[in-house]
């Protein structure tokens, strides 16, 4: 007899008043029979799928410890185990036979899609019989279609073009030999199952309050452009490792060969998602220069959240990010580097203004509101505002708190700057999926690469005004004026990488630009670099900060980062290549 696994709470997609954490709550097997005959039923079970659409967003993904922030050149993890996914990531270890070890391993990338993609498809082929009314069946249909979508999508931006089981709902004793589909058959399919989903699903906006959070006519807009937008880039773009592969696994991997056309098309996606005026960007410089950006990850009902995981109330980031918590990703000088001053122009800049040996001042809004750094003000556990200090030999105090991080940094993105992990009411917030800032930025990278490299300003000065840096006198909010091609493309690279820390995109956007073998000083192997401080003197106040001298010193981890060529699409593990033959590996593995 099958039986699925429900979840057992009313509903997982939760309105602004519901405080039961879905994630927590008991499942139970009930007989497939009995789930499709119950209204209800059915509804957890698509829940079900929502569940886990933030999979690769968990900061807990792996054993609870980390994702791979911790693999990139932006955080580093906080523990040495080398059997972790995010460690042989980092130091290139990954195989078909090395996933790690954790529980889950690497392999959810490939399991926890697939698993869902049948979910949704089970769903579907039910829904006629299901005592639901014609209208809901109907959207319900655009859901599964819309949230099937994603969950290949997850594994296009690991693998390329993977199996493509369409409505098919398999038991799990079925012997499968499926191929892998062409990385452009798989596009072009996913395309119209999204146009497909628009016509079912409401706009943002139109659901009742309990149905807050589900996915709508937006979130396929939004998605068609991320996929475009993949699709386009130079991986996937007639880019793909061609060393000893073969033809089928070059198209399986990559579209064979470049086609400009394919950036005009994210452009139109992206543009269409803008022209919708379903979204807009929560920007408030009121009081403070870029309070709108911090909050955007504190605001439920939010304008600017396209694809997000509701939660209940939760302290999520502040347990995981913060110094008295748990501090498992410690950011690099590399990602405060990458940071502007407040005028918009990199402190690579002579004309910025940027001082070396006071590192922090007039640095751009978000600068603040994604790191801790020596100095920087944040509640204690006491709740009262303080500063924090990172330099050797720090003491804490009622009136300033010392955490010495190892990279000089410890990440405070999306976190509720007046709570700690221990003390304060808890946030009620999202997890931040897929926001129009995200947009904002496919656009411009997209339209740069169609040559009308003029048309990506605009979108920019939109996101930077809303970030809290000035115009300047030319309105350009720091950025130069008239720049080539490749200046806006490194540009918009760099806009992207700190508009999006901690989102769950740097991993994928330094392997779809092909830039990971770079990183080091145009080398695939390096380390990053960190900020050790010490304190000059006794001179000043510690608790206002007043007066203090510090040393600030550039250095790097100890810790080694290696990036093959092969990686930048993953291999698939060497287990489900034995159970399916006819699907072939990606090329280098």
């Amino acid at each position: 007899m099958k039986k699925l696994v429900i979840i057992t709470g009313m509903v997982i997609l939760i309105a602004s008043c519901k405080k039961n954490d879905f994630l927590d709550n008991k499942s139970t097997a009930i007989t497939e029979e009995a789930v499709f005959k119950d209204s209800l039923l059915t509804i957890q079970f698509l829940n079900g799928i929502y569940n886990q659409i933030g999979f690769t967003f968990n900061k807990g993904r792996w054993d609870t410890h980390g994702n791979t922030e911790h693999s990139v050149d932006d955080g580093e993890y906080s523990l040495s185990a080398t059997y972790r996914p995010d460690v042989i990531l980092y130091n290139g270890t990954v195989s078909p036979t090395n996933f790690g070890t954790t529980s889950p391993t690497l392999a959810d990338s490939w399991s926890v899609p697939y698993t869902n993609i049948r979910r949704c498809n089970l769903l579907m082929e039910k829904l006629p019989s299901t005592p639901l009314s014609a209208a809901k069946q109907s959207r319900m249909k655009g859901e599964a279609k819309c949230l099937r979508v994603w969950y290949y999508m997850q594994l296009l931006i690991c693998y390329g073009g993977v199996p493509n089981v369409a409505d098919n709902v398999y038991d799990i004793d079925a012997q499968l030999n499926l191929p892998r589909q062409k990385f452009a058959d798989l596009v072009t399919y996913l395309s119209k199952e999204l146009d497909d989903a628009i016509t079912l699903l409401p706009a943002p906006g139109a659901y009742e309050a309990i149905d807050y959070g589900r996915v709508t006519k937006g979130t396929c807009l939004g998605l068609k452009s991320r996929l475009l937008l993949y699709a386009a880039s130079p991986l996937f773009n007639g880019g793909a490792n061609t060393g000893n592969a073969s033809a089928d696994q070059i198209a399986a991997a990559s579209y064979p060969s470049y086609d400009a056309a394919r950036w005009q098309a994210a452009a139109d996606a992206a543009l269409a998602v803008i022209n919708s005026n379903y979204y807009s960007l929560i920007s408030d410089n009121s009081t403070v220069a870029g309070l709108g950006f911090y909050k955007t990850f504190l605001t439920r009902v939010n304008p600017e959240l396209i694809f997000a995981l509701y939660r209940p109330t939760n302290k999520d980031f502040e347990q995981y990010y913060l110094p008295m918590g748990s501090n498992y990703t410690r950011p690099t000088h590399n990602l405060a580097a990458a940071f502007p001053m407040a005028n918009g122009k990199a402190i690579t800049d002579p004309t910025s203004g940027y001082d070396p040996t006071n590192p922090y001042v007039n640095r751009d809004p978000r600068f603040r509101y994604t790191l801790i750094y020596n100095g920087a003000k944040y509640a204690n556990t006491s709740l009262v505002q303080v500063p924090f200090y990172t330099y050797t030999g720090s003491t804490t105090t009622t009136t300033y708190s010392s955490y010495i991080s190892p990279t000089g940094y410890y990440c405070r993105k999306m976190c509720d700057s007046t709570v700690t992990n221990s003390a304060g009411a808890s946030p009620d917030r999202e997890w931040p999926i897929m926001r129009y800032a995200e947009i904002l930025l496919n656009y411009a990278e997209a339209i740069n690469e169609t040559g009308q490299t003029n048309l990506a300003y605009p979108k920019l000065i939109e996101l930077r005004n809303r970030a809290g840096i000035t115009p300047g006198a030319d309105g350009l909010y720091g950025m130069k004026a008239n720049m080539t091609q490749a200046e806006m493309r490194d540009f918009i690279q760099n806009e992207r990488r700190i508009e999006l820390a901690f989102e769950d995109h740097r991993w994928n956007d330094i392997r779809r630009w092909k830039i990971a073998m770079t990183l080091y000083g145009g080398t695939p192997t390096g380390y990053n670099s960190i900020m050790t401080v010490t304190r000059v003197g006794t001179a000043g106040n510690l608790s206002t900060g007043v007066g203090l001298t510090f040393n600030y010193v550039i250095s790097t981890t100890t810790s080694k980062h290696t990036f093959r060529p092969e990686m930048y699409l993953l291999p698939i593990q060497d287990v489900e290549i034995r159970k399916m033959p006819a699907m072939l590996q990606n090329p280098g593995w």
